[in-house]
């Protein structure tokens, strides 16, 4: 098992690296809206789901809560600071969607550990 402070480093660095992606001046202008886009943004938080699933395995629903504010809170940031960004709420919902399929493959693997893995202690 990795040590926690570790895992909760790696969390705290992958969502800083998410956030600086997110919200890094652009010069390219946004398009219509784009499947593959969309993607990406699920993918992201997907990733920081299972990352922080993994950091916090005891505390999901906090994890999925700041993850969901993070993504809202990136998409109204990008709509007000004026940089080349474009705040979209189809994004946040791509990060909802990734949070939340996350979480569940998260979930799932738990359940799958807990019934390969003899129980401790018994």
């Amino acid at each position: 098992m990795v040590p926690r402070p570790l895992r909760i480093a790696v969390f705290a660095v992958a969502c800083g690296v998410i956030g600086w992606l997110s919200l890094a001046p652009t010069t390219t202008i946004p398009g219509l809206f784009t499947l593959w886009d969309k993607i990406e943004h699920a993918v992201a938080y997907l990733g920081l789901a299972l990352i922080g699933a993994y950091a916090f395995p005891l505390r999901l629903t906090r994890v999925a809560t700041g993850l969901f504010l993070g993504g809202v809170g990136v998409e109204i940031l990008q709509s007000t600071m004026g940089l080349g960004r474009q705040g979209d709420p189809y994004d946040a919902l791509a990060n909802t969607i990734g949070i939340a399929t996350g979480l569940l493959l998260a979930l799932a693997i738990r359940e799958r550990i807990k019934v390969k893995s003899p129980a401790r202690g018994e």
